[in-house]
């Protein structure tokens, strides 16, 4: 039987779902949905070690700040990489969705999403950097489980979902069922490492040197994995590395798909080989059901046909690919069996 004060201390805790990724942090609150959608970006003062940014502000200031002032993300291919930047970044987000703060009622119970190779260390890393933000309870989930949730595949039933999450530090494949994941890989190839590419190619090709921001820019306005049918153009904006005067010229599509043809080929020919290693009974599942693309880098023009024509199955793209890892952790908050199930608590 719940007590008067179980139910007041219910009425005053939060339950929050988070999604750390590398690119963007999004927090999901029980009873709200998305509050959070902010770059995963500091902006440190070095001289008095004080959190002057985060998220959007700090994004903005890539690039162009003074010495003592460095913008850093403090996440690498999913994994903490500075563990107190992420603890401060946490701790900014969830007082940001705080209205009571932090009292004996608000610690809030948290279920958050981890790529599929982390390890031991790097998991209660996770743990302690939510706790000290300021959590009481710690839940770690599959990223791709978590985005298979947010997408409403039949994980518990006996049959083969085959799911593909490419975020902004790592792609996640994973054939899930029964509840649990049978095969994946994860692999360090992702949003992020596109853009490095195109800052590569430009370099290599028209001795322009390409801010981070700028690269992504043209990535998302003009960027596609396979041939369009009308041919696009976008400026590209950077420093010459022979004057050292700022430059612009006119990059098109086609440039920009041999810039990263080779790391989507990367991407392909791992969803192929996870396919082959996968039992047979559930390959005849997927090749009837498909596979399935969340993360943000499911929006680039062309992947989900590009990845169709190499593996001859069906390919879609999720609603909203981009929330679904933090809409998976916000289906768990209400399905506590479901979370015993698939999640692990960090203690």
């Amino acid at each position: 039987m719940i007590s008067m004060w179980d139910n007041l201390r219910n009425k005053f805790r939060k339950e929050i779902g988070i999604d750390l990724g590398t690119a963007n942090t999004l927090l999901y609150v029980k009873g709200r949905g998305i509050v959070i959608n902010e770059p995963s970006v500091v902006a440190v003062n070095t001289r008095t070690e004080q959190i002057l940014a985060v998220g959007n502000e700090a994004k903005d200031m890539l690039g162009k700040t003074p010495p003592h002032i460095i913008t850093t993300k403090p996440l690498t291919n999913g994994i903490i990489s500075d563990f107190e930047v992420t603890e401060k970044m946490l701790r900014f987000f969830i007082s940001k969705i705080s209205e009571e703060g932090y009292g004996l009622f608000s610690r809030p119970r948290v279920v958050i999403g981890a790529p599929l190779n982390v390890t031991e260390v790097e998991r209660k890393a996770i743990g302690d950097a939510i706790k000290n933000a300021g959590a009481r309870e710690v839940w770690i989930v599959e990223e791709p489980m978590a985005a298979a949730i947010g997408t409403r595949m039949p994980i518990r039933e006996p049959v083969g979902n085959f799911i593909i999450e490419i975020g902004g530090g790592t792609t996640e494949i994973a054939v899930i069922s029964l509840g649990g994941i049978v095969i994946w890989k994860s692999i360090k190839i992702a949003g992020e490492e596109l853009n490095r590419n195109i800052m590569q190619y430009a370099r290599d090709n028209f001795n322009l040197l390409l801010g981070e921001r700028q690269a992504e820019e043209i990535k998302i306005k003009i960027g596609s994995a396979i041939e369009l049918p009308e041919r696009m153009e976008y400026p590209m904006r950077g420093r010459d590395m022979i004057t050292g005067l700022p430059r612009e010229i006119m990059i098109n599509d086609t440039q920009v798909r041999e810039a990263m043809i080779k790391s989507l080929r990367v991407i392909v020919d791992n969803i192929k080989s996870t396919l082959e290693i996968s039992p047979p009974e559930l390959v005849a599942d997927i090749h009837e059901r498909g596979l399935l693309l969340s993360g943000g880098g499911a929006l680039l023009r062309g992947i989900d046909q590009l990845i169709a024509r190499a593996t001859e199955v069906p390919v879609r793209i999720t609603d909203d690919p981009l929330t679904a890892v933090v809409r998976g952790a916000g289906i768990l908050l209400d399905d506590r069996d479901l979370l015993l199930e698939v999640g692990t608590l960090m203690t």
